[in-house]
C-alpha cells in the first residue's frame, strides 16, 4: 500500500553542507559573530531536544501500535463525529512548537489520517488549555469562553474547507 522504498534526494546533505561552508567562512571572517551564533543554535537546541525527542518517542508507539487500519477507523473518512472530537482535544492538549508535531502528523496522514483532521488539530492548538485561568482573569469568563468556542468552531470549519480544498488521496 505505501512505498517504504522512496528514493531521497541528496538535498538535505548539500543544504547541511552548505551551511557548514557558510560558518567555516564566517568563523575566518568574524569569529566572535560566529561563536554568538553557535551559543545561540546550542541554547535553542538545548530547549528542543526535550520536545524533539517527545514527537520522535509518539512517532515510534504510533509505529508500533497503530496500523493503517486503526487509524482510518478513528481518525480516517468512517471516524464520523469521534475524528473530530479527537482531533480538536487533541491539538488543545498538544504542548510545544508546532513543528515538531509535523513529522507525527505526516505519518498518520500516511496512514489514513483525513487532512482536515490534521487541520482542525493545528488550529485548535490556539486554545491553551494552560493559560485559560490567566486568560479569564485578564479578559473575563464570558470573553473567554466565547473565543474558545469560536476557536474550536473555526477549527472544524477550517478542516472542512482544507479537505475540499486539499481531498485525501487514494491509498
Amino acid at each position: 500500500m505505501f512505498n517504504k522504498y522512496v528514493k531521497k534526494g541528496s538535498g538535505g546533505w548539500l543544504f547541511l553542507a552548505l551551511v557548514l561552508l557558510a560558518y567555516g567562512l564566517l568563523g575566518l571572517i568574524n569569529p566572535a559573530s560566529t561563536l554568538q551564533s553557535l551559543t545561540l543554535f546550542t541554547h535553542i537546541m538545548v530547549q528542543m531536544l526535550p520536545v524533539l525527542g517527545l514527537v520522535f518517542f509518539l512517532l515510534f508507539v504510533v509505529n508500533l501500535a497503530l496500523e493503517p487500519k486503526r487509524i482510518r477507523r478513528y481518525l480516517g473518512r468512517e471516524s464520523g463525529l469521534k475524528g473530530w472530537v479527537a482531533a480538536v482535544f487533541g491539538g488543545m492538549l498538544s504542548m510545544g512548537p508546532v513543528y515538531a508535531w509535523y513529522p507525527m502528523l505526516g505519518e498518520l496522514q500516511q496512514k489514513g489520517m483525513r487532512n482536515a483532521l490534521i487541520a482542525s488539530f493545528l488550529y485548535s492548538r490556539a486554545v491553551k488549555l494552560p493559560l485559560l485561568p490567566l486568560m479569564i482573569y485578564y479578559f473575563g469568563v464570558a470573553y473567554t469562553l466565547i473565543l474558545c468556542l469560536y476557536l474550536i468552531g473555526f477549527s472544524v470549519i477550517s478542516g472542512i474547507v482544507t479537505e475540499k480544498l486539499a481531498p485525501q488521496k487514494p491509498g
